[in-house]
């Protein structure tokens, strides 16, 4: 039996609680925010202009809706998989839903699934898949098609085709970031597109390979050197992979929480102009993405630990304007200080902790140290709903939209486990 067909059925008999269905309203509503807050952006702008100028169909909405959610650096994060769920799952589930008037609690069930999907396949991809793979393209069509099949109520063998035709889409590359090019974006979009047009045409009885995945010329062998197919359908009775995805609180590379986190602490204990030095330890692979000493774009600050904890040691906080060119320059002097490396302590942790000692130095002969072995907002030191309100409500005034529309449009969502109907977005798209 391909494992396609045995993670179908680990889904459709996994049960969901009232906790669940509102732990999947929330990750809904980080997502959400997050788009809503990325359509004023450079490459948002450039984005709906496109979708402007074609036929608006449910397919190019999940795109654009999966694109501008990975814009801002502020989606959410599953780290064992190094995938964000969310701006693949929710937009091609939220497309499907609410082409199909489909009910609050059916939605949520599906954005379940979906996260499952991507999450448990990505956790199977190994180490050597992420260096030049982005896992969110990779992984991500398949939780979009898990997601639009339960919506679609497709039973198990249109599914696994579903997922085999989602898995021959699967691309995404980092040589993006090589460059300072915006394909990061799309990505996200196309996997968001992809897995939804797998189920659409499986539903109409358009068939895909069941052993996608473990196949001689499937996915692992083509894509995955050390890929470990038993972790996909490991500990089944575990909590859905949902409640085991992480929200991000700063708008940056999630390798650089840890670092600005500490940074942070330090904040208050040391005078800027006395420091001499500053040393930041953590695993190789946030060196991998996020070793950029002098960052010259907004985004590349994003994946720069020399300017992130520069920033927050400098203002003693991490939002959406530290990335800019007057915050880039700013700090710049404080992120030629910093050096970065890797240590066999924090590379033995990862992915099932991503953590960072910060280590500074004065001119005065003094260290200070400040450390954290995981990140902010991960299941073990999650967001309070208190600063999950904040956040979103953060990301719709960047949007532009009213308080008081922000704040039903908010309600709206984390209403849907109650099963009403999908809240008016068109504004997303417009």
């Amino acid at each position: 039996m391909s494992l396609t067909r045995r993670l179908t059925r680990l889904i459709e008999t996994k049960p969901v609680s009232e906790d669940d269905l509102a732990a999947a309203a929330v990750f809904v509503l980080d997502t959400l925010a997050n788009a809503l807050a990325a359509r004023h952006s450079p490459q948002g702008q450039i984005l709906r202009d496109w979708h402007a100028r074609r036929p608006s169909d449910t397919g190019r909405r999940a795109f654009l809706f999966g694109a501008l959610a990975h814009i801002l650096e502020m989606d959410d994060l599953h780290r064992e998989s190094v995938t964000h769920p969310g701006c693949v799952v929710v937009p091609a589930a939220w497309a499907m839903a609410a082409q199909n008037g489909t009910d609050g609690r059916d939605f949520l069930k599906a954005v379940l699934a979906g996260y499952e999907a991507v999450c448990r396949i990505g956790n199977a991809v190994g180490r050597a898949h992420y260096k030049v793979w982005h896992n969110t393209g990779t992984c991500g069509p398949y939780g979009a098609a898990m997601a639009t099949a339960q919506l679609l109520d497709l039973g198990e063998e249109p599914t696994v085709w579903a997922l085999g035709n989602a898995g021959t889409q699967s691309a995404g590359l980092w040589q993006f970031l090589e460059e300072n090019a915006m394909s990061k974006h799309l990505h996200a979009g196309r996997a968001a597109e992809a897995g939804l047009l797998a189920a659409e045409l499986a539903a109409r009885g358009f068939t895909g390979p069941a052993q996608i995945l473990e196949g001689a010329k499937g996915f692992f062998v083509a894509a995955c050197p050390d890929a470990q197919p038993e972790r996909v359908l490991a500990a089944p009775e575990a909590p859905w992979q949902l409640r085991l995805t992480s929200i991000k609180p700063w708008p940056s590379c999630r390798h650089t929480h840890p670092a600005i986190e500490a940074a942070l602490d330090l904040h208050s204990r040391v005078a800027l102009d006395a420091i001499a030095a500053l040393r930041v330890e953590t695993y190789q692979a946030a060196l991998d993405l996020c070793d950029q000493a002098t960052p010259s774009s907004e985004y590349e600050a994003k994946f720069s630990l020399h300017h992130c904890v520069a920033a927050a040691l400098s203002d003693g906080a991490v939002t959406l304007s530290s990335f800019d060119g007057p915050a880039r320059a700013r700090v710049a002097a404080l992120a030629a200080k910093t050096s970065v490396s890797a240590t066999p302590a924090h590379n033995a942790a990862y992915p099932d902790r991503w953590g960072a000692r910060l280590t500074v130095q004065t001119a005065g002969g003094e260290t200070l140290v400040a450390e954290r072995p995981a990140c902010k907002g991960d299941p073990e030191f999650p967001v309070t709903a208190k600063e999950m309100r904040a956040k979103a409500a953060m990301l719709l005034e960047h949007a532009h939209l009213p308080q008081k529309r922000a704040a039903a449009l908010m309600e709206a969502v984390l209403e849907l486990v109650a099963g009403g109907p999908l809240p008016d977005i068109e504004m997303l798209y417009a």
